[in-house]
């Protein structure tokens, strides 16, 4: 049986973590592109966590547990690409539960007293539905990555749309159609508060629609959206879907106050 430890330090855990995402760089030392963009995506999502805790007015340890698994949460990214030469989950494994197995066989929480808890977060945080029955730090944890991996989800897609000929070549967004009208489901789903069926994305628009979704009834914390609203992400999806389609559910969907929306 391992002994619990004092808990590791953030510093050290992010060079565990960095030694490991550099045995994917080539010869010249550089990540390929799409892995680069998943390491600049943790960092941000590292970023956004810290914010949350600060903005909730977390204890010590539960902020530091909330950071590790941000830290830990799309560890499995790197091996998916070089395995399966795809992030969609669908054609290639659960990411999430990819990346837990390999914190795990790594074995850089052995004794850490926040332990399963941080591994449960890394684990469940591209879930539709959080578990029930978790205990407050768990909870906490599990709530913040998912909080900050969406709003590092917005970040790239802003970033995509900005930095690419999205209209040509759409690998960034599953190569979905570039013009057309959401599909029916995914509008009933968003209109109801509830999780969309990633089967219903027909679209760039319904790709997009789901981040509106998450927006509405998908941030669990007032710092979360208090962060999403700062920083334009709703404007933004509002303009740009108007590129992808004349439907004037657009409106209707994005015609919200963040500040007012449900805590899930």
């Amino acid at each position: 049986m391992t002994t619990p430890r004092d808990l590791l330090s953030i510093r050290d855990l992010a060079r565990l973590y960095g030694a490991y995402v550099d045995t994917f760089r080539g010869a010249d030392g550089m990540l390929p592109p799409m892995m680069e963009l998943k390491r600049v995506h943790t960092e941000h999502v590292v970023a956004n966590a810290r914010a949350i805790a600060d903005g909730e007015g977390f204890d010590a340890e539960t902020a530091r547990a909330c950071v590790a698994a941000a830290l830990l949460h799309d560890t499995g990214r790197y091996e998916q690409l070089r395995r399966y030469g795809t992030f969609r989950d669908s054609d290639s494994v659960d990411h999430a539960a990819f990346s837990h197995d390999i914190v795990v066989e790594k074995g850089w929480l052995d004794g850490d007293r926040q332990r399963e808890a941080i591994l449960t977060a890394v684990r469940v945080h591209n879930r539709r539905d959080v578990p029930d029955g978790l205990d407050p730090l768990t909870e906490a944890a599990v709530h913040t990555v998912r909080d900050a991996d969406k709003l590092d989800i917005f970040r790239v897609l802003e970033h995509q749309v900005a930095t690419t000929d999205w209209r040509h070549d759409c690998a960034a967004f599953w190569n979905l159609p570039t013009r057309a009208a959401p599909n029916l489901d995914v509008v009933a789903a968003i209109r109801a508060s509830r999780p969309v069926d990633y089967q219903n994305i027909k679209s760039l628009a319904d790709f997009v629609l789901i981040q509106v979704g998450w927006m509405r009834s998908g941030l669990r914390y007032a710092t979360s959206r208090r962060l999403c609203a700062e920083r334009g992400h709703l404007a933004f999806r509002r303009n740009f879907l108007h590129q992808l389609t004349d439907d004037p559910v657009v409106d209707e969907l994005c015609d919200f106050q963040l500040s007012a929306c449900a805590a899930v």
